[in-house]
């Protein structure tokens, strides 16, 4: 019971929980929105939510940027903190430009994903990653 009230943590655990963070949210942001963005590309591009009147395909563009290359990233542990930015910055933007005056709970996904990008970009990707390998 101590053991599991102590904030004390090994180094192979800290690892271990960034390696399983990157992976999850990773992989889901690949397979659960990047790829069907890409898939639909053509259907989306009209009614897609027009980031600082760039225009609503540019928009799609970056966020399929983002989901797909950025997630594909952070699940290797490649370029982390780099590749969590723009993810992160995506997640802002629809929490409080695409979900803006609905209820939070319509944000709730978005604000998940940016809470474990920001912990990717205040931790780093961990060891087992290839940003630790090539040091």
């Amino acid at each position: 019971m101590k053991k599991l009230l102590s904030v004390n943590y090994s180094d192979a655990a800290f690892n271990l929980s960034m390696f399983f963070i990157r992976l999850c949210f990773g992989l889901l942001i690949i397979v659960r929105h990047g790829m069907p963005h890409l898939m639909d590309f053509s259907s989306a591009q009209g009614k897609f939510y027009n980031f600082l009147g760039i225009g609503s395909k540019f928009s799609l563009i970056l966020v399929i940027f983002a989901e797909v290359f950025c997630g594909l990233f952070v699940v290797l542990g490649l370029f982390t903190r780099l590749a969590v930015i723009p993810l992160i910055i995506m997640m802002l933007v629809v929490t409080f430009g695409a979900n803006a005056g609905r209820p939070v709970p319509d944000s709730e996904l978005a604000l998940l994903y940016l809470g474990a990008f920001v912990l990717l970009l205040f931790c780093g990707p961990g060891k087992i990653s290839v940003d630790n390998m090539m040091h």
